[in-house]
């Protein structure tokens, strides 16, 4: 092999053709920053999917009364979303809630305004509680956000909220960022002059599921494995995958561990549930966190409704999903 003229290059020849044994020759590789395969420092293939994500419950009531208290300092002028994001301790992650999926509790005060934006992440609201004249804007159409209620923000959509009630609207936010974060192709644009103006205002659209519609869906569904679910068609959403489940009272429903990472929000009623090794209490609008791979199970105190959002759309598409035998 004849010898390259480029000088980096042939300096770093000389030092492999240099070394005598393969303890001088790994700092050499590391200094090229390559890696044998044989001496790794860790693991890169094992028999079965592991996560340090954990299992976690967040208490909406809890999380209600911070927003209230913050909200006293904070306001949509300062903060451009008043939410708090429910993370996992994985390292020194203060933003994700799965791998793939953030979850935040949001807060609007009467008279407040969150301007508009847009970014590559699709972003989902389930409205927990919401007085007529809350409502949120997409791409010029003004949906309402009423209590039960559930919108899409298809990613590149401008969006904004506004309450022109007379109470505090909460919501639950649920979005793919952290999705996007691994891949990289992240975008986000501020709206010029910050106000999106409303040029039609509907009751009916692919984006905006009220409840008034999805209760009677889901309770139509046959009870399958102890549950109903209802799979609602959002197909401008093609990370993400949007599930009702239902519950009768005492019933109880064990879950196959599967590769997709899932949050639920409870829209109604209360019960337990064990979540891989740890159990929970849960209640209307408290959010659970299920990483890939856990075992879990729900049992309703009384008649129950959840919002599942999963991610199992891209394992799917990615030939990825898999149940435990």
């Amino acid at each position: 092999m004849n010898k390259p003229t480029n000088p980096e290059q042939a300096a770093a020849i000389d030092r492999i053709e240099a070394t005598r044994n393969l303890d001088e020759i790994y700092p050499v590789l590391a200094d090229l920053r390559a890696t044998p395969g044989w001496h790794k420092k860790r693991a890169s293939l094992w028999k079965e999917p592991r996560t340090e994500f954990q299992p976690l419950h967040w208490s909406y009531q809890v999380c209600r009364k911070a927003l209230d208290q913050a909200g006293q300092w904070i306001g949509t002028d300062l903060a451009e979303r008043r939410n708090f994001l429910l993370f996992n301790p994985v390292g020194d992650n203060d933003y994700d809630t799965v791998r793939t999926i953030v979850s935040a509790y949001q807060m609007i005060k009467p008279g407040e305004y969150a301007r508009a934006h847009r970014h590559s992440p699709n972003a989902m609201r389930l409205i927990l509680d919401a007085d007529p004249g809350c409502f949120t804007v997409v791409d010029g159409a003004r949906l309402p956000m009423q209590t039960g209620d559930f919108l899409l923000t298809p990613g590149g959509c401008w969006h904004s909220h506004y309450n022109e009630g007379t109470h505090n609207a909460y919501w639950i936010d649920f979005l793919d960022v952290p999705l996007v974060h691994l891949l990289e192709p992240m975008f986000c644009d501020e709206f010029a002059g910050g106000h999106q103006p409303v040029e039609v205002e509907l009751n009916a659209h692919d984006w905006y599921f009220p409840a008034a519609k999805t209760r009677p869906q889901l309770a139509a569904q046959p009870v399958v494995d102890g549950y109903k679910r209802l799979v609602l068609d959002t197909k401008d959403i093609r990370t993400m995958e949007i599930s009702y489940v239902a519950l009768a009272a005492d019933a109880q429903a064990s879950f196959r561990r599967n590769t997709a990472s899932r949050v639920f929000a409870v829209t109604q009623g209360s019960g337990r549930g064990r979540i891989g090794g740890r159990d929970i209490v849960w209640q209307r609008g408290d959010v659970i966190a299920v990483p890939s791979w856990i075992d879990y199970s729900l049992a309703a105190y009384e008649a129950s409704e959840l919002l599942e959002v999963s991610d199992r759309p891209v394992l799917d598409k990615l030939g990825l999903y898999r149940e435990a035998n």
